[in-house]
């Protein structure tokens, strides 16, 4: 059965090993490039005092090329489940073709697991190589950038996550649907709704983030009005390299949020150096003199009862994230496979 189910998969795997290969290309090529940029322009900026100029200039070399890799690694999964997941029992119940397997004296399980083992370790495999291709590839970059958490989903283990529990969500959909192109349509739906629960609700609570409470500053503050209304503050976080910041707030004593009204209130002059467009900072060229005192001069006025908190993910519990979510997506593959190997032998007729 396992030759057979290898026989069954051979096109798919195919084609994951060009992929692979093609994208294995494509970063030994451009790699030295990245290499030789750094070498000669950030490595060594610190001691040239050119960091500001040379940093964003090294940032820039391979954006598009950078962008196109990180969309790869995150559609990755979808299609592993869109294309591998969801026909690949769908197809054979829907032709009815599954009947003559089942009279060669093996068994629902027995023919499920085998055509589930071969597909899962070309899909968890190609996966795998990608996100390790991008991750290798991106590493000068993620070193200067210091964002570790804005690249999270394209980096190291997730994307083997999000690929496996993919592939087990359009299993159990071609499963219980029994037809190809409604179990694919449900699977885009499904796994989408998933990664935007998990990235909104689950992730950021996985572990309890840390809080920083600081007084308020000109040097991390703008203003500005929003959506013609009244000014409002707009703070800034510390300087924080590889955190993931979840929010900034300005609060009182007892927690209460600062209100424009407030900031209108306290702080009348706001604003009237000059209609601001966005959110302005004091100290760049964008805000005149006079808005920038304006804003000094609140801060100062309003530092007595306010205070700016911090909410975020330090930068070493990127690993422990990084794990945790894997272990998340395993487990609710474990549990869509095991609801699959049920409901075939069960449920199926």
């Amino acid at each position: 059965m396992i030759r057979l189910a290898v026989r069954q998969f051979r096109t798919q795997a195919l084609l994951a090993l060009l992929a692979v290969a093609a994208v294995a290309a494509i970063v030994l090529a451009t790699h030295p490039h990245l290499v030789h940029l750094y070498d000669t322009t950030v490595a060594n900026c610190a001691a040239r005092g050119d960091c500001e100029i040379t940093t964003p200039a090294f940032l820039r070399a391979g954006q598009n090329l950078h962008v196109w890799l990180g969309v790869l690694v995150v559609l990755a999964p979808a299609l592993v489940g869109l294309f591998w997941g969801a026909p690949l029992v769908a197809r054979e119940l829907e032709s009815g073709t599954f009947r003559l397997a089942w009279t060669q004296s093996v068994t629902r399980t027995r023919w499920l697991l085998a055509k589930v083992g071969v597909a899962a370790l070309v899909s968890l495999a190609t996966a795998g190589l990608l996100s390790l291709a991008v991750t290798w590839w991106s590493g000068l970059r993620d070193g200067v950038d210091h964002d570790a958490f804005h690249t999270f989903d394209q980096r190291d283990l997730v994307p083997i996550g999000h690929a496996a529990f993919a592939f087990a969500l359009g299993l159990t959909a071609g499963v219980v649907i029994r037809r190809v192109m409604p179990a694919i349509a449900t699977t885009l739906v499904a796994f989408v709704a998933t990664r935007l629960v998990f990235n909104t609700w689950v992730r950021p609570h996985l572990l309890a983030p840390h809080r920083l409470v600081t007084a308020l500053t000109t040097q991390r503050m703008g203003f500005g009005g929003v959506d013609g209304g009244a000014m409002t503050l707009h703070p800034d976080p510390p300087s924080m390299p590889d955190a993931w910041v979840q929010s900034i707030r300005i609060v009182d004593a007892a927690g209460r949020a600062l209100t424009p009204q407030q900031v209108s209130t306290a702080c009348p002059l706001l604003g009237s150096g000059g209609p601001p467009v966005g959110q302005q900072r004091a100290g760049t060229s964008q805000v005149p003199e006079k808005a920038a005192d304006a804003l000094r001069a609140c801060i100062t006025k309003l530092a007595d009862t306010y205070h700016e908190v911090v909410t975020y993910q330090p930068a070493g519990r990127y690993w422990p994230l990084q794990w945790m979510e894997l272990g998340t997506y395993v487990g609710g593959t474990v549990l869509l496979v095991g609801l699959c190997v049920w409901w075939v032998r069960r449920r199926l007729a």
